[in-house]
């Protein structure tokens, strides 16, 4: 009697929170596969929001680097993310490496796992601002795991056509969805929050309104000036709420605090758990946020997203209609939020469209094309000679500052 081959072990490496909940599905599609098994390695770039949101979906990691300091800097993290995860790769010797996103860890990973000539697949690839300094280094990341992918999961259409005008053979490409989808539909809808504030807002009889800001472009001036705008809302229109979960990063909390700790209806939170942040969109009327992941999100809640910035790599949610890039400054922050709040046929006509990041069965396919390439793997390495020839093109528009 025959006995079944041995599961190929595919490794998936995340190091912040957006990438643990776009993973997660895929986590559980690649454990459910009979011919795969999933090592999951965490190098905990963001300690504390990534263990937040690998509880909520139930994941532990195989191997935790535990590689974050405080006050980190990315080209030192990135160096010891490279060096660590080189050593992790020989010692386990994954058949597959899955990455997510835009992260400096996803960098790492992809220059680790290239450098051994392991298969590697990219999760949410495609994206593009065309723009080397925004989102920074995010744009960066992703050109780089282009260049060292086999096998690009592109979340839409549009990201396909980027892939394709540099280069990358199409039948390397396959468009999924976004996993973001599927993580929404692994969290229930609440009938309550955890967080306090939140249970005592005065849902019934004021419009309550999500903040988030995150991104280093959003620091300095620009964040004065989006407190500024924040202020304004909530003086100009009195049955309005701001909910605002204030990220751990000291240059963001040290201004929001001081610009509207004491500004009424205004609310300063911690960083709240998924389900809750969710759950939050869910029963706001509209968001302002300079997010990448929550671009994706509010598309599934039909709500509005004024994108504090002025380029975004997910142009979808701009083109269906629910997001509009309003950058930081305050006048037109304050004017775009005042016609969503008070123009009945504008906020219904920014909340009609379909979802462009597809219908939540994005991880199930990923899996399958792992899968299918570890059985039938191409015979052909081409593609990574062109990718070569990428990589030496990026760096040299780096070091050209364009």
């Amino acid at each position: 009697m025959s006995v079944p081959p041995s599961p190929k072990r595919v490794c998936l490496v995340i190091g912040t929170r957006p990438e643990a909940i776009k993973m997660a599905p895929v986590v559980d599609a690649i454990r459910a596969h009979p011919a795969l098994e999933p090592l999951v390695i965490a190098t905990t770039q963001h300690r504390e929001m990534l263990t937040q949101a690998l509880d909520v979906f139930g994941i532990v990691p195989d191997i935790d680097l535990g590689l974050m300091q405080n006050g980190q800097n990315l080209g030192v993290f990135t160096s010891r993310a490279m060096a660590a995860l080189t050593e992790t790769f020989l010692a386990h010797q994954p058949d597959f490496l899955l990455v997510q996103g835009d992260t400096s860890t996803v960098t790492a990973a992809c220059l680790a796992g290239f450098y051994q000539g392991i298969p590697i697949g990219h999760v949410e690839a495609g994206l593009r601002s065309f723009d080397l300094s925004s989102p920074f280094p995010e744009e960066v990341n992703r050109r780089i795991a282009t260049c060292t992918a086999d096998v690009h999961f592109a979340p839409t259409t549009e990201a396909r056509n980027n892939l394709i005008a540099e280069g990358i053979p199409d039948g390397d490409i396959f468009v999924t969805g976004n996993t973001v989808v599927d993580a929404l539909h692994m969290i229930p809808a609440r009938e309550r929050f955890d967080t306090p504030v939140l249970d005592r807002l005065p849902w019934d009889q004021h419009r309550v309104l999500l903040t988030t800001v995150h991104r280093r472009e959003s620091l300095g001036e620009h964040l004065e000036a989006i407190c500024d705008a924040l202020e304004g809302i909530v003086r100009m229109h009195e049955h309005v709420e701001i909910a605002f979960p204030v990220h751990l990063n000291p240059r963001v909390r040290d201004v929001v605090f001081a610009r509207l700790g004491n500004v009424p209806r205004i609310h300063l939170l911690e960083p709240l758990p998924y389900p809750e942040l969710l759950e939050l969109i869910r029963r706001s009327a509209f968001v302002l946020s300079d997010s990448g992941g929550i671009q994706e999100e509010v598309p599934s809640f039909n709500k509005p997203i004024l994108i504090l910035r002025d380029t975004t790599e997910r142009p979808e949610v701009v083109h269906a209609g629910f997001g509009e890039l309003v950058g930081t400054d305050a006048t037109r922050i304050l004017a775009r939020a005042s016609a969503l709040l008070t123009d009945r046929a504008l906020y219904a006509a920014r909340t009609s469209g379909a979802n462009p990041f597809g219908d939540g069965r994005a991880a199930n396919r990923i899996a399958e094309v792992v899968d299918t390439r570890l059985r039938h793997p191409p015979e052909h390495r081409g593609p990574r000679r062109l990718h070569h020839d990428q990589i030496n093109a990026t760096l040299e528009r780096l070091a050209g500052g364009g």
